[in-house]
């Protein structure tokens, strides 16, 4: 007989990728938490800000799985070209969404766009519990269930569960007091972002420029705009944030050329350290790590959101699909299983982003000649193109149902 919990899912992270999973297991006959230091719609809950988050095609699939790419749609700008290269250099390389027969490669919309769609849908989930403002103080486990110690208005209590989702962001708590092993270090580099205006439509190209500090990308938004996202060396951050709009403007304009004209217009600007980090353990017993509390990127391919996303249509799979079979939802079988479906994707991202990251901020002549060669046999090769693309769409191995656009059942 299975023991009485107060949950059969907890999960610590109001944040997209927290909020992403509540929504793909609501509706399955489990009793669901969603604990978050913020209240709902609080200014400062993470990543419901302004920040423009590039969504692979594989992304919209997902959200298409949960019903909540209409509400979402009309505030994501196409990606319908992208356009990478080296700047000075003659390497280039061009992936285009009509070549893969899809309507857009990705799309561009602020954090706050893609929250609102996610809050609205969480407030009409009646089986999902929302306890925020609430902090986390403790977790531990054990063969019966996962035990989450919390504080909030009511005072400290002790919440149970079959299983506990850390989706609790890059400063993960949860990670931390289990003391998972895991790879990190910071690149001594910081990405400064910004919304720009520029002269010229940018026709729904994306960019990717590498550069000698990092490289700059240049989003294709809406209302003409584009969203940039700068990599500088911590040294140059200072310099670069002092700078006045105009002088701001004219640097970027020196980094990126003139394939969007002049620039007119920057908006607010903000920064933040880049690093890498990944746990080599993604479970423990009954006890999921997901999102950016499993691995955070270099954001040179803007894979970091769409990553956990992924996570996220995984480990929904694999919950429902034992529930389905009135099976313990937190079993180290269905821990392992979703483990091993998404380990070798997020190795595999986290190292090729980190490599292209080193290898495009290196200035040796013969890396420089290779890369450059590179660039140019992958824009000539189409099945090279085609592989490329389908995994920057995120439609490269095994796809969920949500990845393919399916519901979880």
């Amino acid at each position: 007989m299975n023991p009485v919990h107060d949950y059969d899912l907890i999960i610590v992270g109001g944040g997209m990728v927290g909020a992403g999973l509540a929504i793909a297991l609501s509706g399955q006959g489990l009793r669901l938490a969603l604990i978050d230091a913020h209240a709902p719609g609080d200014p400062g809950q993470a990543g419901y800000d302004d920040r423009a988050i590039a969504l692979a095609y594989g992304s919209r699939r997902i959200f298409e799985g949960m019903g909540l790419w209409p509400a979402m749609a009309p505030g994501a700008e196409p990606i319908c070209d992208i356009h990478v290269s080296d700047r000075r250099h003659f390497g280039f390389t061009r992936l285009s969404a009509a070549e893969e027969q899809v309507p857009a490669l990705g799309y561009v919309a602020t954090a706050r766009r893609i929250g609102q769609a996610l809050l609205a849908r969480l407030r009409a989930c009646a089986d999902v519990d929302w306890i925020a403002p609430a902090q986390v103080v403790a977790v531990a486990s054990d063969d019966i269930a996962a035990h989450v110690t919390i504080e909030d208005q009511s005072g400290s209590r002790v919440l149970n569960a079959a299983l506990l989702v850390a989706a609790d962001g890059g400063r993960s708590f949860v990670r931390e007091q289990l003391g998972l092993p895991m790879r990190q270090w910071q690149y001594g580099q910081s990405a400064v972002i910004a919304n720009v205006t520029p002269g010229q439509p940018h026709h729904n190209v994306a960019y990717e420029r590498f550069t000698d500090s990092g490289p700059l990308a240049m989003l294709p938004m809406s209302e003409g705009r584009c969203a940039l996202v700068w990599t500088v060396r911590d040294e140059q951050l200072e310099g670069v944030m002092a700078l006045d709009d105009t002088g701001f403007v004219a640097a970027v304009q020196e980094r990126f050329g003139y394939r969007l004209g002049r620039f007119r217009r920057v908006g607010k600007r903000a920064s933040y350290p880049l690093q890498l980090l990944r746990v080599q353990e993604s479970v423990r017993q009954r006890i999921a790590i997901i999102g950016n509390a499993a691995h955070t990127l270099h954001p040179i391919a803007g894979q970091g959101f769409n990553l956990g996303l992924r996570d996220v249509a995984a480990l929904a799979e694999e919950v429902t699909q034992a529930r389905q079979a009135q099976q313990d939802i937190g079993a180290d079988s269905v821990l392992a299983a979703y483990e091993d479906w998404r380990l070798a994707e997020q190795r595999n991202v986290a190292l090729a982003t980190d490599g292209l990251a080193r290898l495009f901020s290196n200035p040796l002549p013969p890396l420089r000649l290779g890369r450059n060669l590179g660039l140019l046999a992958m824009d000539l090769l189409p099945p090279a193109r085609h592989a490329l693309a389908r995994a920057a769409m995120g439609l490269a191995g095994r796809l969920p149902r949500l990845g393919r656009g399916l519901g979880p059942t």
